[in-house]
């Protein structure tokens, strides 16, 4: 690792080199360009004696491991977070099917319940028919009655009047003969 990055960082400072001046020495301190690249080097050294390309790899290695952690406990909230949405979605399938079921019971209890009120309704009609058709038979039968007893009460009323009017002494002491005979022969 420490000879990639002094090999990176000459390779870097090659460019500087290629312009040096090919009239004067390069190796000497008045050319800029050597120590400015003496400086680059003692830079370098000073970095790879300090450990920083270490320091440095450590740090990215650890910012690695911190970013894989936090993407490995995003991908685990992400699961989780399915798993929870899939029982919701699945707890509300099964409240929609069980409200589905609740308003099928409703609905065929309320036609079980309208059959029931019409039966009884046409039993209640039934029985008024009938109450009101004894009401008019026992009406026409109490007519008729009263209507007989009248016609009694009349034919009797007559049947008096022509009694009274043809009947004389003797006859009239034959009926009461007559009548006590029958009363005595009951009585017996």
């Amino acid at each position: 690792m420490r000879l990639m990055l002094t090999s990176l960082f000459v390779l870097a400072a090659s460019p500087a080199l290629a312009e040096v001046d090919k009239k004067k020495p390069f190796f000497t301190l008045t050319n800029t360009d050597f120590v400015v690249w003496i400086a680059f080097l003692i830079f370098i050294g000073i970095l790879v004696y300090f450990k920083v390309p270490g320091l440095v790899a450590g740090m990215l290695d650890k910012r690695a491991d911190s970013i894989k952690a936090e993407l490995d406990e995003a991908k685990a909230l992400r699961e989780e977070a399915q798993s929870l949405l899939a029982g919701y979605e699945r707890k509300q399938k099964e409240v929609q099917e069980q409200s589905a079921r609740i308003v099928a019971a409703a609905k065929e209890e309320a036609t079980n319940a309208a059959a029931a009120a019409k039966a009884d309704i046409a039993k209640s009609i039934t029985r008024r028919l009938a109450a009101a058709e004894e009401q008019i038979a026992s009406a026409e039968a109490s007519a008729v009655k009263e209507v007989r007893d009248q016609a009694i009460s009349v034919a009797i009323g007559a049947a008096k009047d022509v009694i009274a009017k043809q009947m004389d002494a003797t006859s009239a002491g034959a009926l009461i003969d007559d009548s006590i005979a029958t009363v005595a022969d009951k009585l017996h």
